[in-house]
C-alpha cells in the first residue's frame, strides 16, 4: 500500500511537504519560462532575472529546510529519521529541478534558439506535457495514490526513454552541430528532470532503499 509522509504519525513535518509543493510550482515557473526562450522567438534577457531569482529562492527554502530537518533530529530523536531523510533526498531532487531549468535558459542565452525549426512544434507539446507533469508531481507527494503513481512512473519511464532515444539519433546524425549539439543537450536536460520528478514522487510512496530504482533495484533512474 502506498504511504505518504502525511500517513506516517503527528511527526510535525507536514509544513515541509507543504512547503515542497510550493518549491515545485517555483521550479515549474522557472521550466516554462526557459523553455520558452529557448524554442520560441521569447527574449531569453527578458526573463533572465525571473528566473535565476527564482532558482535563488528554491535553494534558500532548501536550506531553511533542511535546517529544520536537522533540529527536527536533534529534538525529537531517530523516531522520525526515515522521514527526515526522505525530505531531504526530496528537497535535494526539486533544487536539481530548478538547476536544470536554469540551465536551459543558460542554453537558450548561447544563441542557439530553436523557434521556427521543423521540430520546434514536437519539442513545444512535450514541453507542455513535462509542464503538467511538475503539477501532477506536487499532487501526489501531498496526496500520495496507488494507481495515479503506477501511471505517473509508467509515463515517465516511457518519456525517458525517448528522451535518451533523441540523444542517441543526435549523436549519431550527419546535420550540422550547431543543429544537433544545443538538441541533444536539451533533451539531455529534459530526461534529467523527468527523472528527477519521479525521483520526488517515489520519495513520498516508497522506501528509501529502492528509490531511483526501478525492478526492485535493478534499474537505475537516477544517472
Amino acid at each position: 500500500m502506498v504511504m505518504s509522509f502525511f500517513g506516517r504519525g503527528p511527526t510535525g513535518l507536514d509544513h515541509i511537504v507543504t512547503r515542497s509543493t510550493a518549491m515545485l510550482g517555483d521550479a515549474r515557473h522557472s521550466f516554462d519560462l526557459a523553455t520558452l526562450a529557448l524554442l520560441t522567438d521569447t527574449d531569453a534577457a527578458s526573463i533572465d532575472r525571473d528566473v535565476r531569482e527564482t532558482d535563488r529562492r528554491i535553494n534558500q527554502a532548501e536550506q531553511e529546510l533542511r535546517s529544520e530537518l536537522v533540529v527536527h533530529v536533534s529534538v525529537h530523536g531517530s523516531a522520525d529519521i526515515g522521514t527526515v531523510l526522505g525530505l531531504i533526498l526530496l528537497l535535494k531532487k526539486i533544487e536539481r529541478v530548478g538547476d536544470q531549468a536554469k540551465n536551459i535558459l543558460d542554453l537558450a542565452e548561447s544563441d542557439v534558439g530553436l523557434a521556427h525549426a521543423p521540430d520546434t512544434d514536437r519539442m513545444l507539446a512535450e514541453r507542455g506535457i513535462i509542464s503538467t507533469m511538475f503539477g501532477e508531481a506536487a499532487d501526489l507527494v501531498s496526496e500520495p495514490d496507488e494507481s495515479s503513481l503506477d501511471d505517473f512512473r509508467e509515463r515517465c519511464s516511457t518519456l525517458i526513454a525517448s528522451h535518451q532515444t533523441r540523444i542517441e539519433e543526435y549523436l549519431h546524425s550527419d546535420l550540422p552541430g550547431r543543429e544537433v549539439v544545443p538538441r541533444a543537450i536539451y533533451y539531455r536536460y529534459l530526461k534529467r528532470i523527468v527523472a528527477n520528478l519521479l525521483g520526488i514522487v517515489a520519495t513520498a510512496a516508497e522506501p528509501l532503499p529502492t528509490i531511483d530504482y526501478l525492478d526492485d533495484g535493478t534499474v537505475d533512474t537516477d544517472d
